[in-house]
């Protein structure tokens, strides 16, 4: 098959499965994305999932695989601290929350991790634009909050709160207060109450 054919029927799709490769075309020889791997044309994001190479500098690219990558997901914890402008250093590797097992995986456009929450926790996230017809999901800054200190319980004093070296000028600026309570209150857990007090004391939110 002439990869040229076969990425006019798959680029505007961004990522693509190999059942979507069958459907397309029965006959497809999976042999050619391995083949194409190897030349540079696409990227092999796990087991029966690529992308093209092209795309790798798209803005945002991570963004809209890491929900594809492993589903459901969104974006949470230090990727959507960063990208909230909530936290000051740069992020290794592409964070979200899951419904599904933690796990992590890695490739050639870097690593994506997923941590496991309960079903009932799977709220508070926001459909940004990545193309005109396309959209990721990322948490809202107040339930990145929450994600955050109830997947991290050891921040618990006031200490490794503030060495979290978060920006208080956003902090004031982004989280609204009573978004804030009402995400946490269907946590309804009482612990992550106590460490969100205490964020709200070291941050003066």
């Amino acid at each position: 098959m002439i990869f040229e054919a076969f990425r006019k029927e798959f680029i505007d799709q961004v990522c693509f499965t190999t059942n979507q490769v069958y459907a397309w075309y029965p006959a497809f020889d999976k042999n050619n994305l391995s083949r194409w791997v190897k030349k540079g044309y696409l990227v092999k994001l796990r087991n029966n999932l690529y992308t093209f190479s092209e795309l790798k500098s798209d803005n945002n690219i991570h963004f809209y695989l890491a929900n594809r990558i492993y589903r459901p997901s969104y974006l949470s914890l230090h990727t959507a601290l960063a990208f909230h402008g909530l936290i000051p250093e740069s992020i290794a590797q592409t964070t979200s929350v899951s419904t599904m097992k933690t796990t992590r995986f890695q490739n050639e456009l870097g690593s994506f991790s997923y941590k496991k929450i309960k079903n009932e926790l799977f709220f508070g996230y926001a459909h940004l634009d990545f193309t005109k017809d396309k959209t990721y999901m990322i948490a809202l800054p107040e339930k990145a909050l929450l994600d955050f200190f109830y997947l991290y319980p050891f921040y618990n004093t006031e200490r490794e709160i503030t060495d979290l070296r978060m920006d208080e000028e956003t902090l004031s600026e982004l989280i609204q207060i009573n978004r804030l309570q009402e995400l946490l209150s269907r946590f309804k857990n009482k612990a992550l109450e106590k460490r969100i007090t205490l964020f709200r004391k070291c941050y003066q939110i």
